[in-house]
């Protein structure tokens, strides 16, 4: 079965850059006709989808923060990053990776999730 897990640093000052990664394994996020997903759902909010990267290799991002998100892969240790630039307090989150169509609540796996506050 597969299964994700986000790792990352949990504290990022404003403007910086928020950097996560999410190690995949049960499966290829290089194979099937699937995407590989961010998600993060803020205190008190719904989640939110940030972006993917498919098994090709592109990339898409909610066009709110289209500006700001990049998402990209290692194949070699089968894991996709996220990067957030320039963060500010709004964007503290529970920040998770799943598996699915670009639909929360259609994506079929979940990691745990991990907390990232923007704080100085």
């Amino acid at each position: 079965q597969v299964q994700l897990q986000e790792s990352g640093p949990g504290l990022v000052k404003p403007a910086q850059t928020l950097s996560l990664t999410c190690t995949v394994s049960g499966d290829s996020i290089t194979t099937d006709n699937y995407n590989w997903n961010w998600i993060r759902q803020a205190p008190g909010k719904g989640p939110e989808w940030i972006g993917y990267i498919s098994t090709s290799g592109s990339t898409y991002y909610n066009p709110y923060l289209t500006s700001r998100a990049t998402i990209s892969r290692d194949t070699s240790k089968n894991q996709f990053t996220l990067q957030l630039n320039s963060v500010t307090p709004e964007d503290t989150a529970v920040y998770y990776c799943a598996k699915g169509p670009p639909v929360v609540g259609r994506c079929s796996a979940w990691g745990q999730g991990t907390q990232v506050t923007v704080s100085s």
